[in-house]
């Protein structure tokens, strides 16, 4: 089997609206757009994999467990537009912890666990998110990465994704980009 592309997604500030610290369901809320902008990857044929830094855990400000919960009703959000998530991966590690014994982004070990673990091809995929971190992993492998920049994003982000990346306004946006991408691919 070849291995295929895939979309590398975070969650707090690209699919879901970023509220500090996530730590209990019902402070899940899907960003406006979302849902649609993603069941047309799905549509492409393109699996859904979010990656995500999750320092709360490490912080002690939820477990694992609340990520857990979080990440199904996550799942049956989506579901309820048509959309099915191929997977989660996330880091609990805190910022503190030197990068070469931390799994968080900028790094790529949970895009690579995801690669192992669903055939996937690190150079044919597509990263997006609202910080540099999110998309960093595509310049490693080669790859196009598209920041979704948020009242959030830093200048300095959004400069390192106009050098060495694509900024989009929206997810649909992001989306239309990489639609055009994927099907220019032999």
């Amino acid at each position: 089997m070849t291995a295929r592309a895939a979309v590398f997604l975070d969650r707090d500030g690209t699919i879901v609206h970023d509220v500090n610290y996530l730590s209990r369901p019902e402070q899940l809320k899907l960003i406006s757009g979302v849902p649609e902008a993603l069941a047309r990857l799905s549509a492409a044929g393109l699996p859904l994999i979010v990656v995500t830094n999750q320092s709360g855990i490490g912080r002690g400000m939820l477990t694992e467990a609340d990520f857990t919960v979080i990440t199904a009703r996550l799942d049956a959000m989506l579901a309820e537009h048509g959309v099915t998530l191929l997977a989660t991966y996330h880091c609990p590690d805190t910022p503190d912890l030197p990068d070469a014994e931390s799994c968080r982004k900028p790094g790529d070990r949970m895009h690579r666990a995801a690669a192992a673990d669903h055939d996937v091809d690190l150079a044919k995929s597509f990263y997006v998110g609202d910080k540099w971190r999110d998309v960093a992993p595509a310049v490693t492998h080669g790859a196009m990465g598209v920041l979704v920049p948020t009242p959030e994003t830093s200048y300095s982000d959004l400069s390192k994704a106009n050098e060495d990346a694509v900024v989009a306004t929206t997810l649909d946006a992001a989306v239309d980009r990489i639609l055009r991408m994927h099907t220019q691919r032999p």
